[in-house]
């Protein structure tokens, strides 16, 4: 007999069926038991009564998250035995057939409670329970069909997919680079990427005009509830467009896809604000717009911050850039910034994306020009040779014909986080890290072979600390 889905019983009220998944409870009601499987679409409540002796031997022996295989009759529940909370609380099955297909031991917690009050070590050391409760499918299905949407979305516009490397070179975009060693160029290493910023202008110089790929950015900072060593992003790239073009298709997207799940927006079109009214205003380029009342619902307020300054300053006092180094200043002080003058009210065509308190997406027009590149590695105090050694590749290629264009990244955690009420990003991804920067389940970083280290010509020094 072929498999049927939890979400497709009520199609077959009268005909016995054959079920797969796990006992997420069972109860002893005298010589009657009853057991809530659980799969991947849904739960359901089952009967095993003594008249099936066999079945109902085996329905005594099992225990929570045993994997099981069961045929039985979907009925309709007596009245008095309906359950209008439940899903499927008007039917249940009455099994005829328990095979049993693995066993659970004990599990470190109970699945079929939420495990935001578990320890996170043991939640993380044990993901794959967690992700079996009831919250963590749900978040993990919202971040899919968020996704899913998106990219939708993208390709009915005529964007192209296409994935950019992992292993690529140390680039200057604000947090420290993960570096890989090379075995084949002993002494040399790998970056891994911050985000794809310089291949998808590339890509744009290469003539696709319209980009996008579900990319990793990986970080090494500081972590936080809502920042990780590494996170997944919608980006996007377009040729011959103006910021209000950008803007204009990522709010549609934005609006179309959470519209679609069922979310409530504030306001479209999404408010636009400065930078500059955004921190007299709220104090905060990350400003919640909603009401308490509409906090309580669950509205979703977007809205625009614009005109970041192209430049701040570092704790030293020397110039660098607010978002990234390739961003293009509006046009009305290009001509400042070629000559080096009126650094500090230099303005950039920078935008970000806030929602309910978070920013969920930033990007900007990109400078397209070598000599606009060229001023802003100056104005941070690169010298000729040290420009062409970070960006020379972007140099040559602005040479040939790279057109004028911009885009953006959406940030998926931080996006899905708000969609599900979550306070944290480990809760809207599968395999997160804890906040010490361990790896899920397989309990990373760890130590590596002297063969492995030798190959690599790399020795291990103790770390002075201070």
């Amino acid at each position: 007999m072929k498999r049927t889905l939890v979400k497709d019983l009520r199609e077959n009220i009268g005909n016995v069926v054959m079920l797969s998944g796990w006992v997420h409870v069972r109860r002893d009601h005298g010589k009657i038991i009853f057991i809530d499987l659980r799969e991947a679409s849904g739960k359901v409540q089952m009967v095993a009564l003594p008249a099936h002796e066999d079945a109902h031997a085996v329905a005594m022996s099992l225990r929570p998250e045993w994997v099981i295989e069961v045929s039985g009759e979907v009925k309709k529940r007596p009245e008095k035995m309906v359950n209008a909370d439940e899903p499927n609380g008007d039917i249940e099955i009455e099994i005829s057939e328990i095979n049993v297909l693995n066993e659970s031991e004990t599990t470190p917690f109970e699945i079929s409670e939420d495990s935001i009050s578990v320890d996170e070590i043991t939640r993380l050391k044990y993901r794959y329970l967690d992700l079996r409760t009831e919250r963590m499918q749900k978040n993990m299905r919202v971040r899919s069909e968020f996704v899913r949407n998106c990219r939708d979305f993208l390709n009915q516009r005529d964007f192209t997919e296409i994935e950019t490397p992992i292993l690529t070179a140390a680039t200057l975009e604000g947090s420290r680079d993960f570096i890989v060693p090379s075995r084949l160029n002993p002494g040399k290493f790998y970056a891994l990427p911050q985000s794809p910023q310089q291949y998808k202008q590339l890509l744009m110089t290469a003539g696709f005009e319209r980009y996008f790929q579900i990319a990793k950015a990986i970080r090494d900072e500081d972590l936080r509830a809502d920042r990780g060593f590494e996170h997944s992003q919608i980006d996007i790239e377009m040729s011959f467009v103006s910021e209000g073009d950008v803007l204009e298709i990522v709010e549609k997207m934005i609006t179309v896809v959470v519209e679609s799940m069922g979310y409530t927006i504030k306001e479209t079109p999404f408010p636009k604000i400065t930078y500059k009214e955004a921190m007299e205003k709220h104090g905060s380029d990350k400003f919640d717009l909603r009401s308490e009342a509409e906090k309580k619902a669950g509205v979703l307020a977007y809205a625009w911050v614009t005109d970041f300054p192209l430049f701040g300053k570092t704790d030293e006092g020397e110039w660098t850039f607010s978002h990234n180094p390739f961003s293009m200043p509006k046009n009305e002080y290009i001509e400042d910034l070629l000559s080096g003058k009126n650094i500090d009210n230099i303005l950039s065509t920078q935008y970000d994306l806030v929602c309910n308190g978070y920013e969920v997406g930033g990007g900007s027009m990109r400078s397209h020009r070598a000599d606009i590149l060229k001023a802003v590695y100056k104005v941070m105090g690169y010298s000729e040779e040290e420009t062409e050694a970070s960006v020379g590749h972007m140099l040559r290629a602005f040479k040939y014909g790279t057109p004028p264009h911009g885009g953006i990244a959406l940030g998926i955690e931080r996006n899905i986080m708000i969609l599900t009420g979550e306070k944290a990003l480990r809760e809207v991804q599968a395999f997160p890290m804890t906040r010490g920067g361990v790896t899920a389940v397989m309990d990373g970083p760890g130590d590596v072979s002297k063969e492995q280290l030798d190959e690599l010509g790399i020795s291990i020094k103790k770390k002075k600390h201070d």
